[in-house]
């Protein structure tokens, strides 16, 4: 599709948000199985849940847009996903798996955060501002997260990772 406007640009990069956030809603499980610290485990249950009501609130932007929620596959997310599925899959002490289980996370939330920052200011310059503010929503949501998780690194799992077995 060639984009002629920046509301094609809009709509192309909330086909991406879209396939980003339901690629998400199918790894994190794998993530809060991965957990073994019982905080991270419940951050991660909880973002899934936000998750899911990421997908929802993003239908409701493209319904506001007057368009199809149809997803685009994201290619970024497929490899962050890949990053964080090959971190399952090492041979890792329970503790340093947790610490790279949340940069493999962090990495998602950034992504997430320029993403949807990025898709905020293109719907306010166009004068969506019902857009706007639930995309806001979504971005205030994804930096909580983001500041949760660098908590909890910070606090513990960090530092019990820096032991020796």
């Amino acid at each position: 599709m060639r984009m002629k406007s920046l509301e094609d640009l809009l709509v192309h990069e909330l086909k991406d948000l879209l396939s980003a956030e339901k690629q998400l809603v199918k790894a994190l499980p794998k993530m809060v199985k991965g957990a073994t610290n019982e905080e991270l485990r419940a951050a991660f249950e909880e973002h899934l849940e936000q998750t899911k009501v990421h997908v929802e609130r993003l239908e409701q932007v493209f319904e506001q847009l007057g368009k199809a929620a149809r997803a685009e596959h994201c290619d970024a997310m497929e490899g962050l996903v890949e990053e964080g599925s090959k971190v399952l899959e090492e041979d890792m002490a329970d503790d340093v798996r947790d610490a790279a289980l949340i940069a493999a996370a962090q990495k998602v939330e950034h992504y997430e955060i320029a993403s949807y920052g990025t898709a905020r200011t293109f719907a306010q310059l166009l004068g969506h501002t019902e857009v706007a503010n639930l995309l806001q929503e979504t971005l205030d949501e994804e930096g909580e997260t983001d500041h949760k998780l660098t908590d909890l690194a910070m606090s513990s799992i960090n530092q019990e990772a820096a032991q020796p077995e």
